[in-house]
């Protein structure tokens, strides 16, 4: 029974390793694509508006590769986790992660509910600011 476990246990190591691997190889390869074709459309510009276009679609293009490096990081990390057996475990209750919300953003750290509330929590502070900044201007 422990080696049918220990073999599951393995299995089920791989197969979350391949998909945050494979994750990872998709977006580098995103990120050189982007990295190659920046030089190549600022080259091309030939007025005031084709400029201005292509200084929007290169301020774009680097908020995509930011989002995707800090993708690569949280991968990284997930990685990580996976080798040091803390990956599927909830960094706030400590509870498992299912696998359906693995699946679907492999690098999470936090079990739906605790997401959930985290971003409750964000928000409750997002009005606040804004009621806050609201009751400032009509003084």
């Amino acid at each position: 029974m422990k080696r049918m476990k220990a073999s599951k246990d393995r299995e089920r190591y791989q197969v979350l390793k391949d998909m945050l691997e494979d994750r990872r190889r998709e977006i580098q390869e995103k990120l050189r694509s982007l990295r190659e074709t920046l030089p190549a459309e600022a080259a091309d510009v030939r007025d005031i508006e084709e400029q201005s276009v292509d200084d929007f679609v290169s301020e774009v293009d680097f908020a995509l590769m930011e989002m995707k490096s800090e993708t690569l990081r949280q991968i990284d990390e997930a990685l990580r986790r996976l080798e040091s057996g803390n990956y599927g475990a909830c960094a706030e209750c400590g509870g498992e992660i299912t696998e359906a919300r693995l699946k679907a953003v492999p690098f999470a750290q936090l079990c739906r509910e605790c997401q959930e509330a985290q971003e409750e929590h964000v928000h409750e502070e997002e009005r606040a600011r804004a009621a806050a900044h609201f009751a400032r201007e009509i003084q």
